[in-house]
């Protein structure tokens, strides 16, 4: 890493555009699906510094970061991986990028296609994972009591 260099300001891996002014740990973070714990294993299978800036790499170095974050999944325990046992292979993947995106509308449809509690919560727009929802999480509108004040500025009127 030469600071005489020229920096990128964008690094693009895996169509997703990274800034290239932060460290490898915390640019990687850029990518759906990767977090700042995959991102210090996905370097060290590099053989990169986590601590280098984005922008300085070299492109040799950028290509070792691309084949490490394509091979993610494979690298890592099972536990780690975001989708374990998938519902149409049963197989453990890693999904990254618009995979992730996918794959979670996918699923939501699916859930409401099958008319399952969860899926119905989706679809009218409720809270789905057991929240309370009499005080919180409302929408529309604002009803509730009127100011004293604002009643007598538009009697003026």
């Amino acid at each position: 890493m030469v600071k005489d260099e020229k920096i990128r300001h964008i690094v693009r891996i895996r169509d997703t555009d990274l800034d290239g002014k932060k460290s490898v740990c915390y640019a990687l973070t850029g990518i759906k699906g990767i977090s700042r714990r995959s991102t210090g294993i996905i370097a060290h299978n590099a053989k990169i510094d986590r601590k280098a800036i984005m922008g300085y790499l070299s492109d040799e170095d950028v290509d070792r970061l691309k084949t490490a974050v394509d091979e993610f999944g494979k690298n890592v325990p099972e536990w780690m991986v975001n989708r374990r046992r998938d519902i149409l292979t049963s197989k453990n993947r890693h999904l990254m990028g618009s995979e992730l995106t996918m794959e979670c509308k996918e699923d939501i449809d699916l859930l409401k296609k099958m008319r399952s509690y969860r899926g119905i919560r989706h679809e009218r727009g409720h809270k789905v994972r057991g929240q309370r929802t009499k005080s919180t999480g409302r929408k529309g509108a604002i009803v509730g009591v009127i100011r004293k004040k604002v009643i007598r500025r538009e009697e003026k009127k």
